[in-house]
């Protein structure tokens, strides 16, 4: 089994313990070919840590170190006290057993609590993998960071802190549909079968880190500084830093569907490069237009899979749930599983490109509303 096969395996692993997660799971997979960091940005309870959690179990020698920040936490809470034998002597040397220094994969929860005492230590971590306090500088093993919010920062000082995270990804609550899904996938969680967790150990995860180097992008270079330069246009902030560091995601996109050379839709990882919400949409639509002229067959599957919603679609489902309310006899969880679908269609419904296609749904929604509240 080749390394790339083995990292899906957890992938996949992981992906059948969290429900509805996949889009999160294959760009954590994405990161640690690339060695790029991720943030997550979501509210509590959306599994953010825990799937950090069994992904480092899947490394067979990794360390995890997880840890949630507040603005009191001090810099010997994440990197570790100085050692108090070597104090004695008058040397200022850390001990880092157990905790960041020493770590495989660190998920670093609530990231933009961080105050100036451990900011510029963990900038330094998170950009150059390199520990520095005081005179004492050493190498990080680290294979990814993951940081966590559920607010993206206001501060301009935590920009930079925000710029170290190549990919930011939003990390949601489930669709009610997958509810059951996920709490059967939870219940087999808590009591895990030791032999069927697929791992993979560091060095093999170094060697893809390696191996991705060696991805040919000529193929989709000039589309890729066209997009740079379409997203600059649109005020997407793409530095020249950040466009450089996007090819190692590309690359990634490319070696964990075993090709040596990337084609148009391994692109896909742009979308994932925003610095506001309101950007999701706006690069989901250029990109989605870019590689849906992909006719390769050989994609990732979430070049796929995040396509824009399909109109016809959502009217079908909207027509649904309205028959639903008005034919049927409901209970109140079954009125509120259908004001929960209807939200989530309403929240896809803002996706769609033709905007007379949009109008029109928007109305069925609205007039669906009016209706379900009505009988309140």
């Amino acid at each position: 089994m080749t390394n790339i096969d083995k990292l899906n395996k957890v992938l996949s692993y992981v992906k059948a313990a969290f429900i509805g997660k996949n889009e999160i799971i294959d760009l954590l997979g994405i990161s640690l070919i690339a060695r790029e960091n991720a943030f997550l940005l979501g509210p509590p309870g959306t599994a953010k840590s825990a799937i950090i959690r069994l992904l480092s179990t899947c490394i067979e020698d990794g360390k995890n170190f997880e840890y949630l920040l507040t603005r009191f936490t001090e810099p010997n809470e994440i990197f570790g006290p100085f050692d108090i034998r070597k104090l004695k002597e008058g040397e200022l040397v850390t001990n880092t057993e157990g905790m960041m220094p020493e770590a495989s994969l660190i998920f670093l929860d609530e990231i933009f609590n961080a105050n100036s005492a451990i900011l510029n230590s963990l900038l330094m971590a998170l950009n150059e993998r390199i520990f520095r306090r005081g005179k004492e500088t050493r190498k990080l093993p680290a294979l990814m960071f993951v940081a966590a919010s559920n607010i993206l920062p206001e501060d301009e000082t935590l920009n930079a802190l925000l710029d170290r995270f190549l990919i930011r990804v939003k990390c949601d609550y489930v669709d009610t549909d997958l509810l059951g899904e996920v709490l059967l996938a939870g219940w087999k969680l808590e009591n895990p079968v030791e032999s069927e967790i697929p791992t993979i150990k560091s060095n093999e995860i170094k060697e893809l880190q390696q191996l991705s180097k060696s991805v040919d992008l000529s193929p989709i270079r000039k589309n890729y500084v066209d997009l740079v330069h379409n997203l600059r246009n649109t005020g997407i902030k793409v530095s020249d830093r950040r466009a450089v560091k996007i090819q190692n995601l590309i690359a990634a996109s490319a070696l964990m569907c075993g090709r040596t050379e990337a084609i148009l839709s391994d692109l896909w990882v742009l979308k994932y490069i925003w610095d506001t919400e309101e950007q999701i949409e706006i690069l989901a639509g250029i990109i989605d237009n870019i590689i849906e002229k992909d006719k390769s067959t050989q994609v990732h599957p979430q070049a796929l899979f995040n396509k824009m919603p399909n109109a016809e679609e959502l009217m079908k489902e909207v027509v649904l749930l309205k028959n639903k309310w008005e034919n049927e006899t409901l209970s109140f969880e079954e009125q509120s599983v259908i004001k929960d679908k209807l939200r989530y269609v309403q929240t896809r419904c803002n996706w769609i490109k033709n905007n007379e296609h949009k109008q029109h749904i928007q109305t069925e929604i609205e007039t669906l509303w009016h209706k379900i509240l009505q009988t309140i």
